[in-house]
């Protein structure tokens, strides 16, 4: 089995754990664009995101100190981007809204298929739609790629309310889609 290598840059990070000013400016280059990214999903906002991601790099370079070298510098520079944006949201009382109606969502049958011809913009215009907590889940499971156990930890809700929260999510992403293309 092949060994993920953790070590990446290790010789700049080290450098930014002494305070190297060049070092850390290095690092932002090299993680700058990936974390705006993850912002902006977060956010909703580029001006929002963008605060959110130098407010998280300005966070990441003071606690450098606790990088132990157990994961990938991107994974755990990620998870304060992630955990900042949050932070935001709660702060502006952004009421994390969740779906209550469980019968809308009722199980349908239909065949799933993954060519819908649907773009990456139309899907991001689906998701506005959704409950603020369903929109929260529904990106850090689909496109951060966390897992329900780890979504339930930053969000401090259990596994199963991630997991049903995402399913509502996606199902209503779907409906949305669906009566937008009949829309069209």
């Amino acid at each position: 089995m092949e060994k993920i290598e953790l070590n990446i840059h290790r010789e700049l990070i080290e450098q930014c754990m002494q305070g190297n000013r060049k070092a850390q400016y290095s690092i932002y280059q090299l993680y700058a664009k990936a974390m705006l990214n993850v912002c902006y999903r977060m956010m909703q906002n580029k001006e929002d995101a963008e605060d959110m991601m130098q407010d998280a790099f300005a966070d990441a370079f003071r606690r450098m100190s606790g990088f132990r070298f157990e994961s990938t510098f991107g994974a755990w520079l990620k998870r304060i981007m992630i955990n900042r944006c949050i932070n935001e949201m709660r702060r502006k009382k952004a009421n994390l809204q969740f779906f209550d109606d469980m019968h809308v969502f009722a199980q349908k049958t239909e065949e799933e298929s993954n060519d819908y011809g649907l773009t990456v913009d139309q899907v991001r215009k689906a998701m506005r739609d959704l409950p603020s907590g369903s929109k929260m889940i529904f990106s850090l499971y689909l496109l951060e790629g966390y897992d329900h156990n780890e979504i339930s930890e930053i969000l401090n809700i259990s596994v199963s309310n991630s997991k049903t929260q995402y399913m509502r999510a996606r199902h209503r992403v779907k409906e949305i889609l669906t009566q937008t293309s009949y829309e069209n």
